[in-house]
């Protein structure tokens, strides 16, 4: 496996830097790791594109100081504040229909052993009125965790988002991006590793959550982002 640690210089080449390392699993079949903590951000996804108040939505978040970003993996905006952590495995598939909910099972257990680490006892599932609604989250006092999937031709992106100890930054921008976007949401939902107890120290997650789903595997390159 390989693992690929820190960020770019700005939000749009760090998002350039995670497709590149995916691509290269498709081309060589090596799976690879990245944990880090983005750019302060709204990531927006697919569904938030096609509709209609979308481009308020977008000039909520750059107001208050949050750069837009169009993702490819996952739902509704996820907002990161330059603490956030987020993680992303590629892995090499041979059929592009095969095992998706095997994927998240596996990686949703690794993050659950990872937030174990700092002392946080996570389970299955959010509250109502969650950020980035789906049913592969992560909860203890509010959500804590999201994952999505995306599966093209030889590779399987599972990525996700943990809330470190921002959750009252995150509610705050997101409140009224869901509200142009005509999404429920509640931010009292937003959880966080601090408010439910852990310890919420980024660099200590990212090194729970790296170690977590690395595994039993074994590294061969570890590179920094230039």
């Amino acid at each position: 496996m390989r693992l690929l640690r820190g960020r770019a210089s700005d939000h749009e080449r760090d998002y350039e830097r995670t497709r590149a390392m995916v691509s290269g699993v498709a081309d060589d079949g090596t799976p690879a790791l990245r944990v880090w903590t983005p750019h302060r951000q709204v990531a927006f996804g697919r569904r938030d594109r096609r509709v209609e108040g979308y481009d308020r939505a977008q000039e909520a978040a750059e107001s208050r100081g949050y750069p837009v970003l169009e993702r490819a993996v996952g739902g509704r905006a996820v907002a990161y504040t330059g603490s956030t952590v987020a993680f992303a495995l590629a892995e090499p598939v041979a059929d592009s229909r095969g095992d998706i909910g095997g994927r998240y099972d596996r990686v949703s257990a690794a993050v659950r052993r990872g937030l174990a680490t700092v002392g946080v006892d996570a389970v299955e599932g959010e509250p109502p009125d969650s950020f980035c609604p789906g049913t592969h989250s992560l909860q203890a006092d509010g959500k804590v965790a999201g994952l999505a999937q995306r599966v093209r031709q030889h590779v399987a992106l599972t990525a996700g988002i943990v809330v470190v100890s921002d959750h009252e930054a995150i509610a705050a921008v997101l409140d009224p991006v869901y509200d142009a976007l005509g999404v429920p949401f509640d931010p009292d939902s937003v959880g966080s590793v601090s408010r439910a107890g852990g310890r919420g120290d980024p660099a200590e997650v990212v090194d729970a959550l790296e170690r977590a789903l690395v595994g039993e595997r074994s590294v061969s390159e570890r590179r920094t982002v230039q």
